[in-house]
């Protein structure tokens, strides 16, 4: 059997099942577990109290975040049978790029907090998958050393419009300069949410210096500081001009003559804002309530995907995220009408686990189960997933067909 189960050279994700089967129970290259919904608890042993609040808290009484597991949960995989699926194709096409499969990894801030690497080593894991990334605005590491990092992997940027119009330009040409490929306009975040377990243990990580990089190496933030600034001068600097609450939509054109980078707009939930974005400049949305962080009782991402989708039509590149865990969320959540997800916390579980190697083996996982669902389910190409293929929880509705045919 062991022969039969021969590793190939570089096969589909899949065949981190048979790698796995092969080494044995001793001989495993990741000791973390392959059921990544666990790495939650597992890194919650290895974090300081502080950084691990910081990773999973969600604002106020969790309802949020809880709704968005509770959105997958809702729907079911309804595979189909003998539909002679032999190959799979996990690739997708976004804005002129070829991407390996449709996840990218979700941008956060501050990872020195989770581990000494942050960025570079989450950067390096997904390089390792042939993954793209999006960089945080608020990382620990500039955008010029994750570009590094990544090599001629595909990268985005996600920028927080600084209240400084010329800050806000200067992080835009920088990004363009080192090759990023997209920019992700974050917009629901004009203040910090409120969350108990950052409140409780009066924990910040950007008021210690984490997450500034992107400020810190910039030649308009600096120049803007008075002679001989040290540390708590450029934190108080940042504190005054990282976030731009005064924002409206009529805003977005500056943004969108400035740059020739494909320009999405991430943290649209109603389908009024998704056609608002398109309307004045964006090329496309990315459906999010920040992981459940932001407001507390704000409805699930998945819950809003379809509206969207429908709003802004089948042309536009629609993404989301905010509670994907497995490979089986990605399919639910491209059967709903995404085009790819943004994985967010289970990667920085691995990142805290085992640095790079962590990120590395979270990404097989996810992308191997992707892979069996789309043969599972009966699905060649992740463009065969349709809402047919997915069901509400609870009994199956017969065909209308079928029922006709027993009357008769």
């Amino acid at each position: 059997m062991r022969e039969d189960l021969a590793v190939r050279t570089a096969g589909p994700p899949a065949d981190l099942v048979r790698e796995i089967y092969l080494a044995g129970p001793d001989g495993r290259s990741s000791r973390l577990s392959t059921d990544l919904t666990t790495l939650q608890e597992s890194a919650r042993q290895v974090l300081q109290p502080s950084a691990y609040g910081y990773v999973v808290g969600d604002a106020g009484s969790g309802a949020t975040g809880r709704g968005n597991r509770e959105a997958f949960d809702r729907w079911r995989i309804v595979p189909r049978m003998l539909r002679g699926i032999t190959r799979r194709d996990l690739g997708v096409r976004l804005f002129g790029q070829d991407l390996a499969a449709p996840v990218l990894l979700a941008p956060v801030a501050a990872q020195t907090v989770v581990h000494p690497g942050g960025e570079l080593a989450s950067v390096g894991g997904a390089t390792d998958v042939g993954l793209p990334f999006v960089l945080s605005c608020f990382s620990s590491h500039s955008m010029e050393e994750a570009a590094a990092a990544a090599g001629s992997q595909p990268r985005w940027f996600q920028l927080y419009w600084p209240s400084d119009r010329a800050l806000a330009e200067s992080l835009v040409r920088r990004a363009e300069a080192a090759g990023y490929g997209a920019l992700v306009l974050t917009v629901d975040n004009p203040a910090f949410g409120y969350r108990p377990t950052d409140l409780d243990h009066g924990y910040l990580p950007f008021l210690h210096g984490a997450g500034l990089a992107n400020f810190t190496s910039d030649p308009i933030f600096n120049a803007a500081l008075p002679p001989e600034a040290g540390p708590r001068e450029a934190v108080a600097h940042w504190a005054a001009v990282s976030a731009n609450p005064a924002l409206t939509w009529d805003r977005l054109p500056w943004l969108r003559r400035l740059t020739d980078l494909p320009l999405l707009v991430k943290g649209v939930l109603h389908p009024e804002d998704a056609r608002a974005a398109l309307g004045h400049g964006a090329d496309g949305v990315i459906v999010s309530n920040h992981g459940g962080r932001q407001l507390d009782g704000t409805v699930a991402a998945l819950d809003c995907l379809p509206a969207v989708r429908a709003a802004v039509g089948d042309g536009v590149p629609v993404l989301m995220d905010s509670g994907v865990r497995t490979g089986a969320d990605v399919v639910k959540a491209l059967a709903l009408g995404a085009d790819a997800v943004l994985l967010g916390r289970p990667y920085l579980y691995g990142l805290a686990l085992d640095g790079r190697d962590g990120v590395r083996h979270v990404l097989r996982c996810l992308l191997a189960e992707l892979d069996l669902a789309l043969t599972l389910g009966g699905c060649g190409s992740v463009r065969d997933l349709t809402p047919e293929l997915l069901a509400p929880a609870g009994p199956l509705a017969a065909p209308r067909q079928a029922a006709v045919a027993r009357q008769d």
